[in-house]
C-alpha cells in the first residue's frame, strides 16, 4: 500500500546515476514522482518506474523530454501535472560531461552543447517550474543540478565547469525572486560521485580541485546525494534557499 503522498516530484535525466537515485529516494520519502529523461533512455526509465513501484507501490509517470528544448520541457512539466494534479518539487538534474580538451582545443560545438544541457537546460526547468507553481500557488522547491566544477573549474574542463558556475548564479537569481511566493531554490554540487558519468576517472583528478590526497579518499555513492535532495525537498528546508550545498567527501573545502 503506498504511503500518503508528499506531493509531486519531477526529476530530470533520472534513467541512471544520481537522477535514478534521486527519483527512487524521494518516491520512498513519499512523492509521487515524475521521471524524465531523453527519448532513447525510455527503457531505462521504464525500469526505474518499475523498481519504484515495486519498492513504494506508487507508479511514477514518465515524461519524456530533451531539457535543451523549452517546448519539451514545458510539455514535460505539463505531463507532470496532468498525471498527479500538480508538482511540489522540481529536481533539475539532467548534465553531461565532455571529453577533457583544453580550452586552446574545445570547440564551439562542444561548449554550445555542454551548455544546452546544463545550463540551458536548468534554465528551462526552473523557469517553467516556477510558473506551474507560482500558478498552483502553495510554493515549492526547486533544485539544481552543479558541481564541484562549479565551485573550481578543473583542468581540461572548462566548458562543464563554466556551465556548472551558470547554475549556481541562476540559483541565487531565481531564490530571490521566488521567495515571495515560498518557493525555495538550491542546488546541490557533488564532487566524485560513482557514477556513469564518472566511468574511467581516477582519484588522480582529485589534484585539480581540492585538498585530501587521492590515497585518503574514496567516491562517494548516487544515494549520498540523493540523501541531500531529499532533505532540501522536504517541509524542514524552509528556512535554506539560494544555497549551494557539496556532498564532496570533502575535496573541496568552501
Amino acid at each position: 500500500m503506498a504511503a500518503k503522498s508528499l506531493g509531486v516530484a519531477l526529476v530530470t535525466g533520472a534513467s541512471q546515476g544520481i537522477g535514478r537515485a534521486i527519483a527512487q529516494r524521494l518516491a520512498k520519502d513519499g512523492f509521487r514522482v515524475a521521471l524524465n529523461d531523453i527519448p532513447k533512455k525510455e527503457q531505462e526509465l521504464k525500469s526505474v518506474s518499475s523498481e519504484i513501484e515495486q519498492q513504494t507501490g506508487s507508479k511514477p509517470c514518465i515524461a519524456l523530454a530533451d531539457v535543451s528544448n523549452e517546448s519539451q520541457v514545458e510539455q514535460m512539466v505539463g505531463e507532470a501535472t496532468k498525471a498527479f494534479g500538480g508538482l511540489d518539487v522540481m529536481v533539475a538534474n539532467a548534465g553531461i560531461l565532455h571529453e577533457n580538451t583544453k580550452i586552446v582545443d574545445l570547440s564551439a560545438e562542444t561548449w554550445e552543447k555542454v551548455f544546452a544541457i546544463n545550463a540551458r537546460g536548468v534554465f528551462f526547468c526552473y523557469k517553467h517550474a516556477a510558473r506551474q507553481m507560482i500558478a498552483q500557488g502553495r510554493g515549492g522547491r526547486i533544485i539544481g543540478a552543479a558541481s564541484i566544477a562549479g565551485r573550481r573549474s578543473g583542468f581540461e574542463h572548462g566548458a562543464y565547469g563554466a556551465s556548472k558556475f551558470a547554475v549556481r548564479g541562476l540559483t541565487h537569481t531565481a531564490a530571490a525572486e521566488l521567495g515571495p511566493y515560498g518557493i525555495t531554490v538550491n542546488a546541490y554540487a557533488p564532487g566524485f560521485i560513482a557514477s556513469p558519468m564518472t566511468t574511467g576517472m581516477t582519484t588522480s583528478a582529485l589534484a585539480n580541485y581540492g585538498f585530501i590526497t587521492p590515497e585518503n579518499f574514496k567516491f562517494g555513492e548516487p544515494k549520498d546525494v540523493a540523501s541531500l535532495v531529499s532533505y532540501l525537498a522536504s517541509k524542514e528546508a524552509h528556512y535554506i534557499t539560494g544555497q549551494t550545498v557539496s556532498p564532496n567527501g570533502g575535496v573541496y573545502l568552501n
